[in-house]
């Protein structure tokens, strides 16, 4: 199966930057754009690709010892940006974003000692993917119109396990499906 694990902001946030993206909407050429989906908003901490589900159990436990390790923290979306040359539109992070990176870590962490291949150790980038595109375009107006976006602080209180359903019908804009697979309490609670 094909998971990830991440951080999922709650329901009265993405109704805020529901309300964002649909201005950006509104400018010229974000026809051009493949836009993500509500559902599918998150914060990804590490991407695991295709994982056997004999490594699902060891992988899960060492997710939940490093939730267990992770104190609850408060978070923002704030801002925004672009990956290359407006591949990838996205909304930022403020807050307490050194404890994301430090959850990102420990999410990349368990997953190599479960036995996970995961490559070269980049960098923790905190970013919501808003839109995509397969061809270079100028996102300095999306970019831009990001900047005053400030949404309200919540606390992060979980790590997510994620299963990504890609699209298979063939259908242009199918969105990815998300299944959460299982849930943490960072520092035990709950």
């Amino acid at each position: 199966m094909r998971l990830f694990a991440a951080v999922l902001p709650p329901e009265d946030v993405t109704d805020e930057l529901g309300a964002e993206v649909a201005q950006l909407k509104k400018l010229p050429g974000a026809d051009a754009l493949r836009w993500t989906g509500r559902p599918g908003w998150h914060f990804t901490l590490a991407f695991y690709g295709e994982v056997d589900e004999d490594l699902v159990p060891e992988l899960s436990a060492r997710l939940e010892r490093a939730a267990r390790r992770s104190a609850p923290f408060e978070l923002a979306l704030r801002g925004g940006g672009q990956f290359g040359h407006g591949r990838a539109l996205w909304a930022g992070a403020a807050g307490e974003v050194a404890a994301l990176r430090l959850l990102a870590d420990r999410a990349e962490a368990a997953a190599r000692k479960a036995g996970l291949d995961m490559g070269e150790h980049r960098r923790y980038k905190a970013h919501l993917t808003l839109a995509r595109s397969r061809d270079a375009v100028d996102a300095r107006p999306y970019v831009e119109a990001l900047d005053a976006f400030a949404g309200r602080t919540w606390t992060v209180g979980e790590l997510v396990l994620v299963r990504s359903n890609l699209p298979r019908s063939g259908v242009p804009g199918e969105q990815p499906r998300y299944e959460a697979v299982a849930r943490w309490a960072l520092g035990g609670a709950g």
